[in-house]
């Protein structure tokens, strides 16, 4: 049996299309329980005709998860589809969809769109069309848009092969075929990987959380350990689901593709760092603030600054002092943050800060020579990092108008040789969030470990974070998928 199953209601349902040992009857899908037994994980392309409740087509992707196979669509799919849950697209996309229905004179108040595994016939709508598949993982669907209400999604249908004409029909062969290859052409010589890990990463990004030296790293390790290791890039999410697992080696955030993708991730059942919910708690300043006084995990003096209220800096000093620090919730890499030492300061940082969030994280400034960066993985410690300021600069990373940025100099340590209150204090801190990758910003000042915040996607350079504990860190990190999958598949 082939490893990828299509699904259909019946066999003719296949006649436009090639010949393949891949395809399977619903009724015999249901009925063939040895599929349980069969080796090698299963990928189920549900292409019934009824997916309704209690139907065949419903409880083939219903009893897919128990069986240990992967389905598309998934049954929460199907069931947020029959609710006729929506999805709303920001403003970037409604904007592409503008310009689409001026540029091809698109005059009806409702107009349709097909989707073919993420993919769609219209030329500029490529976007659109991966951003719904994204939340709406499933082989055919139709969207109907409303250009009364501002171009967006009145509603989004799940499609029948037997609704499709004759160019649909090609087209879908075709995407099926950029889909998942492995139903035309396995590859025959190339030995099966215990399992498959599909590593995200932007190669466009000018401060990425990895460079490409450990990347290469990560995929030399995989590769010993018996592990299939890809990269992918945002472009490639359709094929998401063809893998076990996915590690996210691009910087994350929320209303981004880095966080719809491990929700897609974690909804079909793979493992995934960074899982949706430690994004979700570390990219945000604020929350990390309310969590660290709730858990009383030591931190700098922090209040938060509204932008409905009058903000002076009499008024925030007296609390943290001065100078203090502005912080947006979710910068990154020493963006979005700025020293404030008088009134004037004060008001062009609120000024700037404000047009990127209605709430900033105002903090004590604690000038060290160094942060602490403590990586964490499954509630352990994996590597120790000093970072050190900038040469003149009271941060990490000195950015200029021009563009150009520089850092402070970083000494990896042993984690023996790591102040004890420092790992207590990070371990302690990452329970909160989870049990992924983390890494721990801390300062020691006046024997007090304190914790700045928690990144969810945490740097891993080859010759920093690795310059102790070298390959064997790469290692640590694929054997931590390996053990939650074989958990998985226990």
């Amino acid at each position: 049996m082939n490893n990828v199953l299509i699904l259909l209601d019946s066999l003719n349902d296949w006649k436009p299309y090639y010949k393949t040992s891949s395809i399977l009857t619903v009724s015999d899908y249901l009925k063939n329980k040895s599929l349980q037994k069969e080796k090698g994980s299963k990928f189920v392309i549900n292409l019934s005709n009824d997916y309704s409740y209690n139907s065949e087509g419903y409880y083939c992707s219903l009893l897919a998860q128990p069986r240990g196979h992967k389905v598309i669509p998934g049954v929460d799919i199907i069931n947020k589809l029959e609710a006729g849950a929506g999805v709303r697209m920001d403003r970037n996309l409604q904007k592409l969809c503008y310009q689409w229905i001026q540029k091809n004179n698109i005059t009806d108040d409702i107009w349709y769109l097909n989707l073919y595994f993420g993919t769609c016939q219209e030329k500029g709508l490529e976007k659109i069309a991966r951003f719904i598949f994204e939340n709406y993982p499933a082989p055919l669907l139709r969207i109907s848009f409303n250009t009364r209400a501002k171009n967006q999604i009145e509603s989004i249908q799940l499609l029948s092969l037997e609704q499709l004409n004759d160019e649909e029909q090609s087209f879908f062969a075709e995407a099926l075929d950029r889909f998942n290859k492995k139903v035309w052409r396995a590859p025959q010589t190339v030995k099966s990987a215990r399992y498959s890990l599909a590593v995200l990463y932007d190669p466009e990004e000018k401060f990425p959380p990895s460079n490409k030296q450990a990347i290469n790293k990560l995929l030399e390790v995989a590769k010993k350990m018996d592990i299939h290791a890809e990269l992918i890039t945002e472009e490639d999410a359709t094929r998401l689901m063809e893998f076990d697992a996915l590690f996210i080696r691009t910087t994350t955030s929320l209303n981004h593709y880095t966080f719809r993708l491990s929700q897609l991730a974690r909804q079909n059942g793979m493992v995934v760092i960074d899982d949706p919910l430690s994004i979700i708690r570390c990219t945000n300043k604020v929350f990390l603030n309310e969590l660290f006084e709730k858990e009383k995990i030591p931190a700098p003096l922090s209040m938060l600054i509204f932008k409905s209220n009058e903000n002076t800096f009499e008024q925030i000093s007296s609390q943290l002092g001065s100078p203090f620090i502005l912080k947006i919730p979710d910068g990154s890499f020493s963006f979005g943050m700025k020293k404030v030492t008088n009134e004037t300061e004060l008001e062009a940082a609120l000024d700037l800060l404000f047009e990127k969030s209605s709430i900033l994280l105002a903090q004590e400034f604690t000038p060290t020579e160094f942060d602490w960066r403590i990586g964490i993985l499954n509630g352990e410690p994996l590597f120790a990092c000093k970072y050190y300021m900038a040469k003149g600069h009271w941060q990490i990373y000195c950015h200029y108008d021009s563009g150009r940025s520089r850092c402070g100099l970083v000494d990896t340590i042993p984690i023996y040789q790591v102040p004890r209150k420092v790992l207590d204090t990070a371990v302690k801190a990452t329970s909160f969030i989870g049990k992924g990758l983390y890494g721990v910003d801390m300062k020691m000042v006046n024997d007090r470990a304190m914790v700045i915040e928690i990144n969810d996607n945490p740097s891993i350079d080859h010759g920093i974070e690795d310059a102790v504990l070298g390959d064997d860190l790469y290692y640590r990190i694929l054997n931590h998928f390996g053990r939650m999958l074989d958990m998985k598949h226990f």
